[in-house]
């Protein structure tokens, strides 16, 4: 039902006589508790406490009530005491001087330093010691860089051409074995065209046999490949 000018009235005028939201909803007619909660929101009335929150208040506070403690009686009177005569007490002598008083206190001895326990250290697979968290090293500087020399040639080769002498220009043909002391190259102006000179050339390369003076290939093993 809808919400006319006579019902919005006659909702401000039961809201404000303090009767609650079922009983105007019953008076109405047509509308429910919450609808008439709702307009009664939507109209900017007073809101009032809930009756059920009310109850349960005063009902919690006769439950306090009840399980205080009664309260305490009155206490009796206590008759006085007899004030009984203390004897004076005898002074004390003051306490002698003695030179070891006298003299100052030295300080307490320090505690020894105790041993500082062995750091446990994590084996790798390798028989390695890991690094541990607070182990870690500050990067080392690097080295100053180096200036490089070049090593005096070996009085063996005096005169001979080494390895750093090579160009396109000599014979690259190699005397001696590498790693003796008189090793070196033939150093002779080479054969144009070839790397080496006119007579390492004739060694370098070598003219092949006519055919028929040719060896004839070593036999197969095991008589030869197998027929199948």
């Amino acid at each position: 039902m809808a919400w006319t000018d006579e019902r919005i009235n006659q909702l401000k005028t039961m809201w404000e006589q303090g009767m609650t939201a079922s009983q105007i909803a019953e008076e109405l007619g047509g509308v429910s508790r919450n609808a008439v909660i709702g307009k009664a929101h939507r109209l900017g009335l007073q809101s009032r406490p809930s009756p059920v929150k009310a109850n349960d208040s005063e009902a919690k506070a006769e439950e306090r009530r009840a399980a205080a403690p009664p309260p305490p009686r009155a206490a009796e009177p206590v008759p006085a005491p007899v004030p009984v005569p203390v004897p004076a007490a005898a002074p004390r002598p003051a306490p002698a001087t003695t030179a070891a008083a006298a003299e100052p206190q030295s300080p307490p001895a320090e505690a020894a330093p105790r041993p500082a326990e062995p750091a446990m250290r994590s084996v790798g697979p390798g028989g390695f010691l890991r690094q541990g968290p607070g182990d870690q090293q500050a990067p080392i500087p690097p080295a100053p860089p180096r200036r490089l020399v070049p090593a005096k040639p070996s009085a063996d080769i005096a005169g001979k051409t080494s390895l750093l002498e090579l160009n396109d220009r000599i014979c690259k043909w190699p005397l001696g074995h590498p790693g003796e002391p008189d090793f070196h190259f033939c150093g002779v102006q080479v054969n144009p065209g070839f790397p080496y000179c006119v007579e390492h050339c004739g060694q370098a390369y070598q003219a092949q046999l006519p055919r028929r003076d040719r060896r004839p290939p070593p036999p197969l093993p095991f008589g030869g490949p197998r027929v199948r």
